[in-house]
């Protein structure tokens, strides 16, 4: 065979590559993020923020990795919260795309965001040959195992002398030693009166120290934990707990032979300066409290001292980096080829000027005080310039996809039905000071809002209206009805470009109804389909409705009610799609149960109440593959419990219109679940996924889909 010269020298260009990659050795990577951290809170934004020295703290070890690597003033957090912020950094997915609609998981169980089988960033990372480890606070939810060796319903359940059931070494770290959520809410504090008074067997706020699947503190006493030794909960200890815990990991990992020619991943997400503040006396024998100051010299207080802390434990892992010389490349400094990032999981928990910045308000808002953060990055081997300083646009759910390309991996294939890192960009070429394309950028989660916090934001910059290029940072911001059923009707919109503080409204600005109009447009789009189907090439959307409507009509009542629950197919009004629904207990089909329907949507006659109940499921399939947009159940009376399922997909916790099991209201409709391909079955069962939750009653109110071109 023959070969031509263009071929030849492609292939010599390939083998040349692929001969580099694999002699150049993955990173390690450490990923610390700060809890509650605003910009105005670090001396290496004091030249952004202007904050003067007198009240600007001084983060030397912050400054030192920005002189190294380089710094965003554009860097953003998913959420203005830190369970949601977690969940987007470690799946490259929005939050709002799971069931937490706003706030945080609460209560000291909280049921795990990410299902089983959704790629993470350290998962991804292993599959890469890395081995992760992660210290601090998790918040992204844990199940808890009860005495019979069962997944426990719910916190009151819970054997702590039992391995827990679902951790963070489920989802892809084969080291964590960490706190369930806040540390002052992950378990009794021994160190205060209060806490010893709360320590009983029936306490209800957690387990205290976690390492893997053990909880450390288990006394056999119900749920008391131990009072004394190094497994008792001290909030004031936890800064060198998690600091020594990673410096152990990292000792043991380059010292042994069966891990030293692996790459690390260190996630560190740290607990402070969360309050209530808890500094530590010292980390790696540098004083922490008391030994905050500003740039100025001046002592500062006790919240500062919490924020030092981040810059002490930083600092101490800096230095390791730069005393122990790289296995993987004798000779050589671990620090070298090392990507160091240090951010937060959201802003400032104080309104003030000075720890949020020149922006409005703080943690918990959608205004740019809320999820503007720091983001400081390191890689002396990767070549970005010392003290660079980049104004592009980020967000802390981009890592999962520049990891990603970093270490050459393939994102999932969102068309095939994969699932992973739906929302995430690769900001490699921002940080090679290359120009990045324009992208949304989208926040939840707003305190401010006088209806409810499930707001949502969307960031645009020099979008394309109507043929002509439209100047500015465009922010426009949506009500909840967004989030929970794909529609809104924006409600504030500012250009950043001009006004950074949001001080000036533009939505009622007549001339610029054809950008809100785009914009809203374009925001739609992404709630409905998922950014990554963005990419597909989406047919009609079609939609089916069991609800009344004002007029006591529904739109499929004559298609269904009565109809044999073995099998009931539903064409689209343009006979281009046809919806197959059946009745289903357990894995056998229902032979002389019917569809029931009544204004709250359809149901099986099978149980007491004609609902989808007692281990009854719906079963959806279509005749085509298509992209669901959402599936919407009501409740009413009943118990919004249950599990819907894709395919072969891990289960998911059923949420409903106008219910659900979460203490906060979480209700919407059903949403983001990708591309349901021909034949294969959506389904929504009343069945509790773990065995042990309550049952759901329900009926099947709305369907949307899109078919693909």
């Amino acid at each position: 065979m023959r070969f031509s010269r263009t071929t030849i020298t492609a292939l010599t260009v390939w083998l040349l590559l692929a001969c580099a990659a694999i002699a150049a050795p993955k990173p390690n990577i450490i990923l610390m993020m700060a809890d509650d951290m605003g910009m105005g809170d670090t001396s290496a934004y004091q030249f952004f923020t202007g904050n003067g020295d007198d009240v600007q703290i001084h983060t030397p070890s912050m400054e030192r990795l920005a002189r190294q690597g380089m710094l965003f003033t554009d860097a953003h957090t998913p959420s203005t919260r830190c369970t949601a912020t977690r969940y987007g950094l470690l799946t490259g997915r929005y939050p709002f795309r799971s069931r937490l609609k706003y706030f945080v998981l609460f209560g000291s169980q909280g049921d795990p965001l990410i299902e089983d089988d959704r790629p993470t960033l350290p998962s991804m990372l292993q599959s890469n040959d890395y081995r992760t480890a992660m210290f601090g606070k998790w918040h992204v939810g844990l199940r808890y195992t009860r005495k019979d060796g069962l997944p426990a319903a719910g916190f009151a359940d819970v054997d702590f002398t039992k391995h827990i059931h679902t951790g963070p070494t489920d989802r892809g770290f084969n080291v964590a030693k960490f706190t369930s959520r806040s540390h002052g809410t992950s378990g009794p504090d021994v160190g205060s009166t209060k806490g010893l008074n709360r320590n009983t067997p029936d306490q209800d706020i957690g387990p205290g120290h976690i390492d893997g699947k053990n909880i450390l503190g288990a006394t056999k006493e119900g749920r008391k934990t131990t009072t004394k030794g190094p497994h008792a909960y001290d909030l004031h200890k936890l800064g060198s707990r998690h600091s020594d815990n990673a410096i152990e990991f990292l000792n043991s990992h380059i010292n042994q032979s069966a891990t030293q020619k692996k790459p690390f991943f260190v996630y560190y997400p740290a607990n402070s300066n969360h309050s209530p503040y808890t500094p530590d006396e010292s980390i790696g024998g540098k004083p922490v409290a008391g030994a905050s100051r500003t740039v100025a010299g001046k002592p500062m207080d006790k919240r500062h001292d919490y924020i030092y802390e981040n810059d002490v434990a930083l600092g101490r892992l800096m230095d390791w980096l730069e005393a122990n010389e790289d296995p993987r490349n004798p000779g050589h400094k671990l620090s070298e080829n090392t990507i160091v990032i240090f951010t937060s999981d959201n802003g400032a928990e104080k309104p003030t000027k000075v720890a949020t910045g020149p922006f409005r308000s703080n943690k918990g808002s959608c205004y740019e005080g809320g999820h503007r953060v720091p983001f400081i990055i390191s890689w002396p081997k990767g070549d970005i310039d010392k003290g660079a300083v980049s104004k592009t646009p980020i967000g802390l759910q981009d890592l999962y996809a520049t990891f990603a390309d970093i270490t050459g991996t393939s994102l999932p294939n969102y068309a095939n039905g994969e699932k992973g890192a739906e929302d995430s960009t690769s900001i490699w070429p921002a940080l090679k000071g290359k120009p990045m394309p324009n992208r949304t950028l989208f926040v939840n989660d707003h305190k401010e809002s006088k209806q409810e916090p499930a707001v949502l934001t969307m960031r645009l910059d020099d979008p394309i209206v109507n043929g002509k290029p439209r100047k500015g940072q465009w922010k426009i911001f949506f009500p909840s009805d967004l989030i929970k059923h794909g529609t809104g009707k924006a409600t504030e919109l500012y250009d950043l470009s001009k006004d950074l503080k949001e001080q000036n409204n533009l939505i009622n600005r007549k001339q610029l109804k054809p950008l809100i109009s785009h914009l809203t447009k374009v925001a739609q789009l992404h709630r409905r389909r998922g950014s990554s189907a963005t990419n597909l090439k989406i047919g009609d959307r079609i939609s089916w409705n069991w609800l009344s409507d004002n007029n006591g009509h529904t739109t499929h009542a004559k298609a269904s009610d009565g109809q044999p629950a073995s099998k009931l197919r539903l064409p689209s009004p343009d006979k281009q799609l046809t919806l197959t629904l059946s009745g289903t207990t357990g894995s056998a089909a229902f032979n002389n149960d019917t569809f029931h329907l009544n204004p709250r949507g359809l149901g099986l006659s099978g149980g007491k109440f004609k609902q989808v109940e007692n281990g009854e499921a719906i079963l959806i399939s279509f005749d085509q593959d298509v992209l669901i947009e959402s599936v919407g159940l009501m409740a009413g009376n009943g118990v919004c419990g249950g599990f819907v399922k894709k395919g072969d997909n891990a289960p998911l916790a059923i949420y409903c219109m106008d219910a659900d099991n979460d203490s906060k209201d979480q209700f919407a409709r059903i949403s983001d679940l990708g591309i349901l391909k021909k034949g294969d079955f959506l389904r929504l069962d009343s069945s509790p996924h773990h065995g042990t939750e309550p049952k759901g009653q329900w009926r099947l109110a709305n369907l949307t889909v899109h078919t693909l071109d």
